[in-house]
């Protein structure tokens, strides 16, 4: 399993259980990413560990260096990366507190950098971005989920919003007519910048939450319950995916 690496978003922010080898103060051209790349073993395997909003979760989903992050990650000989994010659920079967495996994306997020080849002089690349997520790593996760028995949703599509607030119950009737199945906040552009990188990328959804107008339930009281329900679930997940490698 040596070359993976996962994407920690919110309600992981450290990785328990992590055995600690060193810690990397990475730079890169696009500057510094949002916390030190952490090296270590999880369940027997080698892997690395990034903070997507910082360790102290101070960087909010448009503020994240995107850039950095992924450059460091390739950089450092990663080449598989999975990428944690808290989700709130769109379509009935987005369960809070199952895990979901997102194969498409609509992107509605603004202002931030999606590329790394937008300078002056720079050949562009067109990517190729009808499937969003790399095929054998998403196999690889179902797979496992599977066998491991954890609670999760095969597949959905993914809709990236700018945040830092939460979305209005009409955005979400919109996106739901778009045919979003989720809502999340960190999905683009890291998604496209992985494939830019030739890095094998997939999303795991930790289900926090319904979507604004979805529940009557507050959407911050729903997460106090369900993402410490997702986030024991997602370790289960890991622990089976890395002991199996």
């Amino acid at each position: 399993m040596a070359g993976l690496a996962i994407i920690g978003g919110t309600g992981l922010a450290t990785l328990d259980g992590l055995e600690v080898s060193r810690r990397e103060a990475a730079d890169t051209p696009y500057g510094r990413p949002s916390a030190p790349l952490v090296h270590g073993r999880y369940a027997g395997a080698e892997l690395v560990f990034l903070a997507r909003h910082g360790e102290a979760h101070t960087l909010p989903p448009h503020r994240v260096n995107y850039r950095a992050n992924l450059w460091a990650l390739k950089d450092t000989g990663v080449d598989r990366v999975i990428a944690v994010a808290s989700v709130g659920g769109i379509s009935a079967r987005m369960d809070p507190g199952h895990l979901v495996f997102p194969d498409q994306i609509i992107d509605y997020t603004h202002g931030r950098h999606q590329t790394f080849y937008d300078e002056e002089q720079q050949q562009f690349v067109h990517i190729d971005f009808t499937q969003p997520y790399d095929a054998a790593l998403r196999a690889e996760l179902l797979a496992v989920a599977g066998r491991a028995q954890v609670k999760y949703v095969s597949s959905g599509t993914y809709g990236a919003v700018q945040g830092p607030r939460f979305e209005t119950a009409a955005e979400i009737r919109r996106m739901e007519k778009d045919g979003c199945d989720m809502v999340g906040m960190t999905g683009m552009p890291e998604a496209a910048l992985a494939r830019e990188l030739k890095l094998a990328y997939a999303c795991c959804g930790v289900i926090s939450n319904w979507a604004a107008g979805k529940s009557s339930d507050s959407i911050h009281r729903e997460m106090d319950t369900y993402l410490k329900q997702g986030m024991a679930q997602l370790r289960l997940l890991l622990e089976a995916l890395l002991r199996e490698g």
